[in-house]
Formats: C-alpha cells, structure tokens, sequence
C-alpha cells in the first residue's frame, strides 16, 4: 500500500478553480484504481504552517549547540515541533500531488512556506563532501499548475518561476517530477470549458498510471 499527499495551495473552492477540479479528478482516478492506497489531502490553507522566523531560527540554533528541546522557548518548541511533523510527514509518504494556481508568475506565498518546512537537511537532504544530495529518491511528484494565459511554452516559458522552481526542489531532494497544465482559459474564454475539460482528461489518465 502506498500513500499518497495530495497537496493543494488555492484558497478557492473546486468548483470555481480550474486547477482544483483538475486535481480532483486525478484524486478520484486515482482511488478507482489503486483502492488500498491511503491519499492524504494537506490544505495548505488550512494547516499551520509556521514561517521559518526568528524563534525557529532561534530554536534550531539552541538545537545544533547541543541544548536540550526542554530549554526552548514555549514559541520555539511549538514551531520547531510543527516543522518536524511536516516534513516527517512529507518523508513517509511514497507519492505527491501538488496543484496550484500560477500567481505572479509563481505560486501562493503558502507553497512557498511549504516548500521551506520541508527542505531539511538530514531529513530530505544532506550535505556530502561532493555536495548536497537527495534523500527521497524512488519517490514520484505530480505537479498541476493552472493559470490564465500559457506560460508552459511559448514567450510565456521564461516567466515561469512555479512550476520550475518546484523541479528544482523535486531535483534537489531526489524525486521525480511530472508536471501538467490547465492553461489559457483567461486568454481565451471563449474556450475555457473546452480547457477545462481538456485538464480534467488529462488529470484521470496521468491517474491511472501513477
């Protein structure tokens, strides 16, 4: 049985993201087909994420001199805490799916945050005389990023800072990363059903081999 994060950073409801519904599509595929598999859905927006700020800073500092967790602040103890349980979590899963929409030529400031909460060397990384090297290889990532004008190809490619920074950190901690895109509906409306429903078939038949 293999488990699976499906990862979400939009704070609209599916019905009215393109990205989502796409995402949704997959999840339901993809429970079809791999029924003993657990899928776990992480709301980015709706979980604590703590901001890697000056009491973690401060708190993994006491950490690294060899200070006992007891002799953190009540504030460090609580973020570092949640910190671990993030990427532990993201460490025991076999698979992820991450949809997002395509904000300012990136993702959501929340992404961004959880992205930050599991890069952490000794735990999906670590640093070798040759460099640092990834410590999840053998797993498998799915990114689905939706925007309203084409950014996957095209002049629009160069400002793509989403989907290409997440294949960095996929490349940085040893995973693989196949990416898909709902684009262009804001572009062309006339032919944003016809996009969606696209992103929809697509979503279910990446699914089914997942």
């Amino acid at each position: 049985m293999a488990k699976v994060l499906y990862i979400t950073a939009n704070p609209n409801p599916v019905a009215h993201s393109f990205g989502l519904t796409a995402g949704q599509a997959f999840v339901d595929t993809y429970r079809e087909a791999n029924p003993n598999d657990e899928v776990v859905h992480l709301d980015l927006y709706k979980l604590n994420i703590p901001a890697i700020d000056e009491e973690v800073m401060g708190g993994w500092g006491k950490l690294r001199s060899g200070a006992d967790f007891s002799t953190l602040s009540a504030g460090e103890q609580a973020k570092v805490s949640r910190l671990n349980e993030l990427v532990d979590e993201f460490v025991g899963a076999d698979k992820y799916v991450f949809v997002t929409p395509f904000w300012n030529f990136s993702f959501p400031p929340v992404f961004k945050a959880y992205i930050d909460s599991i890069c952490v060397a000794g735990k999906t990384f670590k640093y070798t005389e040759q460099g640092p090297i990834g410590l999840l290889s053998g797993k498998k990532a799915l990114h689905i990023q939706a925007s309203g004008g084409v950014y996957s190809e095209g002049p629009g490619r160069d400002l793509d800072f989403g989907n290409r920074y997440l294949a960095t950190i996929a490349g940085f901690l040893g995973f693989s990363l196949e990416s898909m895109f709902v684009e262009g509906q804001a572009a062309q409306p006339d032919k944003a059903e016809e996009i969606k429903a696209k992103g929809v078939e697509q979503a279910k038949a990446l699914a089914k081999n997942f």
